[in-house]
């Protein structure tokens, strides 16, 4: 799945090299597609695509080969992974992808490629947001899209750690975001949503576009935010304000991936063929995915 003149379309690409030490080559069971999948293309996020090359830092399957000095891994183990940058200059909306050995986490014999390949940059980014807020049990995190897949993520586990979870969302998904653990779900179509809502928020992570000035001013001072919109406001009231960029990390993959498998982690993933993956891209990039991560899984 190539990227060609910032056009999505299905290519023939030449076989990954051989994994050298330190990497692995995985047969691709199922990539991940999100919003990100657009900075990638237009080059907002370096990920060390060579074009032509497939999209994709995400995805889940098993390795084929293993480099030199790779211990972790056999050939047959089933594996996900968020990569960037990617080794091979290619993704994983592919038959097969090159990615570092440390990067990747094994995946759980309870745990389905499909929905392994919808956790990594979901998971990551909202578990590594949370462990830079730490957050304490009790205290009041304010989410703007709760309903997407890092929100939803993100809910689930602020509450687990019973966190007081206020978040934005569409109407529609509100009983579904109450039953993943938030105490209550704000309209974000409203919009004076902001005054409806009681302030002095301990945090607010910010992950829609564009409420990171509307949510400040609910959040106490002292307090902090976190945009993953790359949009932080300038700190006012000793607020500390800060933009995150998820980094793979195996080790909290694995954590990710267990708690999935054994669910206590919902997903849900929506399953589409590669060879739709022009289609998928366009959803994913205009916000129509409807809650739903959606996965590419080979013909």
């Amino acid at each position: 799945m190539s990227r060609a003149e910032k056009e999505v379309a299905l290519l023939e690409l030449p076989e990954p090299s051989s994994p050298k030490p330190g990497q692995i080559l995985v047969v691709v069971e199922a990539a991940g597609a999100g919003p990100w999948d657009e900075l990638v293309i237009d080059a907002s996020w370096d990920v060390g695509l060579r074009p032509p090359a497939a999209l994709g830092v995400e995805g889940a399957g098993k390795v084929l080969a293993v480099g030199a000095g790779v211990t972790g891994f056999a050939v047959g183990d089933r594996v996900l992974a968020h990569e960037a940058p990617l080794p091979g200059g290619s993704g994983f909306w592919a038959e097969r992808v090159l990615i570092n050995a440390d990067h990747a986490a094994a995946c759980p014999p309870g745990l389905d490629a499909v929905h392994a390949a919808a956790l990594p940059v979901n998971g990551l980014t909202a578990l590594q947001a949370l462990e830079k807020l730490d957050l304490s049990r009790g205290q009041r995190l304010l989410i703007t899209n709760g309903g997407g897949g890092t929100g939803a993520l993100a809910i689930q586990l602020a509450a687990a750690k019973g966190i007081e979870v206020t978040t934005t969302a569409s109407a529609t998904a509100a009983e579904r975001l109450r039953g993943l653990g938030a105490m209550e779900v704000v309209d974000y179509h409203d919009p004076n949503w902001s005054t409806n809502v009681r302030g002095g928020f301990d945090a607010a992570l910010i992950i829609a576009d564009g409420t990171a000035d509307t949510a400040l001013p609910l959040v106490r001072d002292g307090g902090q935010l976190c945009s993953l919109t790359s949009d932080a406001p300038p700190e006012e009231r000793g607020i500390t304000s800060w933009d995150l960029y998820v980094e793979p990390n195996a080790t909290q993959l694995v954590q990710l991936a267990e708690q999935a498998a054994a669910g206590t982690l919902k997903l849900t993933p929506e399953p589409l063929p590669l060879s739709e993956g022009p289609a998928a891209f366009t959803q994913v990039v205009a916000g129509r995915a409807g809650g739903k991560k959606i996965v590419l899984t080979p013909a």
